[in-house]
């Protein structure tokens, strides 16, 4: 009977003892329990989809740690060696469409806006008229569709040529050439300069014609070179004198003169970069950031007296010109986080993540102070060159169908290039195709 009572105090005293543990665990978890759910769940995530480089990387890790608790911006790379634009293109268009909230910023190509226009945020609210105020005028017109504003600039590009000093200084009248180039030189002169250096071996001038928007780019700006329009409001100006003209420079360019490798028809940027290195060519079409991918894909500075910068050629008797390119930020209509979307975005524009993108990643400023202010001037020579250039920037039309009729144009003009087809021809049945409508299967 003893040991019976014993079992029974004992078997009372565990119940007691679990239910004041349980007791206690209950006043706890209802004091501070929904403090610390809170705190967890306090933490927002953004999934930012663009090529990562060396500068985003930077600038994402100094925006958590201001918001370290709050927002962790989660970078989603799609790096430019591996997607090329078409194909960066599609594959945002297809996440989009599913209507995911997985992706919170993405990055577009300029021209996309138009296209992307129906998956995002309209943006007008989140900015007031003098933060809008402190945008470069090109970078910032690309960001509305239809009087609406749909995008904030990422940084910009203006298109330019590099060239290879040591090639060039073989020439008796170097200097009198190096003048010319800077103060842009017409296609005319640049022909008679590449037969006089044709003997040599090298390839005298690489840029992209693979079947892609980098051919449409060298299009459209010796286009506008000749003060001709691709489009003229929503309708297709392919087959005019100027348009022929352009193509059948850039036909004989690899056929005619010889200047430029067959290999040009397969090339995208980063093929003609690595061409125009490792068989010393003379002459490169690019864009501003080759300087930081030569360091970031070699591990090395690039000698700086070896690779100059130069405008363009543009038509005698037209316009110099330089294409506008560049990324702007979208926020997707689908994210759950727009407000902090919005906060990461306004903290690239800053002062501070723009300076470090241009220092990390050679990428241009978007906005005004960088262009204006002495210090900058004098400390980024880049900034001077290209403050410049962007006097004569010439854009793509920003048209809701660009993408698609661009993706026909880019076609044929490569066709014609290969030799598979004549220009006059390339032209009319890119025309013919766009102005019927019809879904273009390449």
């Amino acid at each position: 009977m003893a040991k019976l009572k014993k079992y029974f105090r004992t078997f009372y005293f565990s119940i007691a003892a679990i239910t004041l543990l349980v007791f206690t665990v209950f006043i706890f978890m209802s004091l501070v329990g929904d403090y610390l759910l809170i705190k967890k769940s306090s933490l927002k995530k953004i999934y930012f989809a663009d090529n990562i480089s060396p500068g985003h990387k930077l600038v994402i890790d100094k925006f958590n740690e201001k918001h370290k608790g709050e927002i962790e911006v989660v970078p989603v790379d799609l790096p430019f060696e591996k997607f090329s634009t078409n194909e960066r293109k599609e594959l945002l268009i297809r996440y989009l469409r599913s209507k995911s909230e997985r992706i919170d910023i993405f990055s577009v190509d300029q021209i996309w806006v138009p296209r992307f226009a129906k998956f995002v945020e309209p943006l007008g609210n989140y900015f007031t008229a003098s933060q809008r105020e402190q945008f470069i005028e090109p970078a910032f017109e690309s960001c509305f569709y239809k009087n609406q504003l749909v995008a904030i600039p990422l940084y910009i590009d203006f298109s330019v040529m590099y060239y290879n000093v040591e090639a060039l200084k073989e020439l008796p009248d170097y200097n009198e050439v190096a003048d010319e180039l800077k103060n842009f030189i017409t296609w005319d002169r640049f022909v008679e300069l590449g037969r006089r250096m044709k003997a040599k071996g090298n390839p005298y001038y690489i840029f992209p014609a693979d079947d892609y928007e980098g051919l449409m780019c060298s299009f459209v700006e010796m286009l506008e070179s000749q003060n001709e329009k691709l489009f003229y409001g929503d309708s297709v100006k392919l087959t005019s004198p100027a348009a022929v003209r352009t193509l059948n420079l850039l036909v004989d360019l690899v056929h005619k003169y010889q200047l430029s490798p067959k290999q040009v028809v397969d090339f995208k940027e980063t093929e003609c970069d690595l061409h125009f290195l490792s068989e010393k060519g003379v002459f490169l079409r690019n864009w501003p950031g080759f300087y930081k991918w030569y360091e970031t894909f070699f591990n090395r500075n690039i000698p700086a007296e070896k690779y100059e910068r130069a405008p363009l050629p543009y038509f005698k008797g037209g316009e110099k010109t330089s294409l506008i390119g560049g990324w702007n930020l979208m926020v997707s209509s689908y994210s759950n986080h727009k407000q902090e979307a919005v906060e990461f975005i306004k903290y690239l524009n800053s002062e501070e993540a723009q300076l470090i993108i241009l220092k990390a990643s050679g990428y241009l400023p978007i906005t005004k102070n960088f262009y204006i202010e002495k210090r900058y001037l004098d400390n980024y020579p880049d900034l001077k060159f290209y403050s410049g250039i962007k006097d004569y920037a010439v854009a793509r039309p920003y048209l809701e169908q660009y993408t698609r009729y661009s993706d026909v144009i880019a076609h044929y003009l490569n066709l014609a290039i290969k030799k598979e087809i004549g220009p006059e021809e390339a032209l009319a049945q890119a025309e013919k195709i766009i102005k019927s409508g019809d879904i273009f299967i390449k």
